[in-house]
């Protein structure tokens, strides 16, 4: 039994973890903002709800960063897997991008990223099962798309800081990966497309012809936090259906 945290654990990308993780019978805490969301996860789950536990906190304050670390640590001493999955979507035309949203985007998808792993790595460092870190990325963490300038610049920086973290903690014997996935169908996604008819556009836009699945998505995190991909560490793993080889 492995102790997993999951930022962004109650929907999409990171619910989808937390239900692999739970049925593989592991203890998962999810930290997010909002309960509510939490309660509705929770109900969803069928395995393991009972090792579901959740932490209310805003990553995109440091402090809160720290304080849900220090109640991570009340109830668990040790932490297996980090994954980072909280984060927010803006498509703006840069001319049109406030400091305020600026802010928000850069706060949530790297700062917290950046803090939940400074503030969970004294736990990490006492794991003896191989402990791990993962960042959820995206294909805009590697190629520009139109009119998402801050978001682009907000993945890019967590691929990045994941390869920068790696070599850092490679001494520690941690690994560090992060997956950029492309469109996955998620309430985040969802809220992007107008109709029907702008998710078929999407979809068109892949080559392997659709956009992928929460649990695609998941899976690859869950195999790259675990023993089988021990020599694996600095990497960025594609989860795009093609999308950046075009």
């Amino acid at each position: 039994m492995r102790t997993i945290v999951i930022t962004g654990g109650t929907s999409g990308i990171g619910l989808a973890l937390a239900k692999l993780y739970l049925k593989n019978g592991d203890v998962v805490t999810a930290v997010g903002r909002s309960k509510r969301n939490f309660d509705m996860a929770r109900t969803s789950v069928r395995e393991g709800k009972e090792h579901f536990y959740f932490i209310q906190a805003d990553v995109s304050v440091c402090a809160q960063c720290e304080n849900a670390s220090e109640m991570i640590a009340a109830q668990f001493p040790v932490v297996d897997v980090l994954v980072n999955s909280a984060g927010i979507y803006q498509e703006k035309a840069i001319t049109d991008v406030t400091e305020a949203e600026f802010d928000a985007v850069m706060g949530i998808n790297i700062k917290g990223t950046y803090f939940m792993c400074k503030y969970i790595l004294p736990l990490l460092q006492k794991s003896v099962s191989a402990p791990s870190i993962v960042n959820v990325s995206s294909d805009a963490g590697i190629n520009g798309n139109y009119f998402c300038s801050a978001y682009c610049a907000s993945k890019g920086a967590v691929t990045v800081f994941t390869k920068a973290l790696a070599l850092e903690l490679s001494c520690c014997g941690i690994r560090v990966n992060c997956v950029c996935p492309g469109d996955i169908d998620t309430p985040l996604t969802r809220k992007q497309f107008k109709d029907e008819d702008d998710a078929r556009a999407a979809a068109s836009l892949y080559p392997i012809g659709r956009i992928g699945t929460a649990h695609e998505a998941a899976s690859v995190i869950y195999f790259l936090a675990s023993a089988e991909a021990s020599f694996v560490t600095g990497a960025a793993w594609t989860v795009d259906g093609g999308l950046t080889s075009c």
